[in-house]
């Protein structure tokens, strides 16, 4: 994400001058609260150790892609998940519990780059970082470190992407408006706008390639 204010683009966004939190009139106050209240300083970490954080964030920033201000505070919105055991309400039978797992699945990431660069993954350089994650996610069903890599894949994304799209900058990003209550939305259907959207100007662009909000 580049450095702007929410709701300003730089030329480089697809949906330029869009703000979702523009639209908070049109919400309840209930709603509008929760929504405003994430642009807020995020929570302080309460879960993760300062060793567990670093390599939280690292990961969820490569994941992610991002590398810059302002972000969407992943690492403390998953943090908070995690210290108020607010789980999916499911794992997987091959796998620990939810924070069990995390604490595990980053402890294994810096072990892993401890063998291969003599460091933290934190602090391992950006190339062998996304290195070591594009191994885990290769390896499937085989593995890492004595748990399934595609249990950890799906532990590390699912969380990411919770926190992530539940976020008003992110919102930004791919031109959501925001909840539908109570104004709904009546144009349903492939291309039809709502006079409240703003029009992709990039509709055939790379979907994984970010460009800021």
């Amino acid at each position: 994400m580049s450095a702007l204010p929410l709701g300003e683009d730089d030329g480089g966004g697809r949906y330029p001058g869009f703000s979702t939190l523009a639209q908070a009139r049109h919400w309840d106050r209930v709603t509008a609260s929760v929504v405003q209240s994430r642009m807020t300083l995020p929570p302080d970490i309460r879960f993760f150790t300062p060793a567990e954080e670093a390599a939280a964030r690292t990961l969820f920033d490569l994941l992610l892609d991002q590398h810059d201000e302002p972000r969407v505070p992943v690492v403390n919105m998953v943090d908070a998940r995690l210290a108020e055991e607010q789980t999916d309400g499911w794992h997987y039978g091959n796998m620990p519990r939810d924070g069990e797992a995390w604490r595990a699945t980053l402890a294994a990431l810096d072990s892993e780059a401890g063998s291969r660069g003599g460091c933290s993954f934190a602090l391992l350089d950006p190339e062998h970082q996304a290195a070591l994650l594009q191994d885990v996610c290769d390896l499937q069903q085989e593995l890492w470190h004595g748990l399934p890599a595609d249990r950890v894949w799906s532990l590390w994304t699912r969380y990411a992407c919770t926190a992530f799209y539940s976020h008003p900058l992110a919102w930004d990003e791919i031109g959501f408006a925001g909840p539908a209550y109570p104004r709904g939305y009546k144009n349903l259907g492939v291309d039809r706008l709502e006079p409240f959207e703003v029009r992709d100007i990039r509709p055939g662009a790379d979907p994984t390639r970010r460009t800021g909000p």
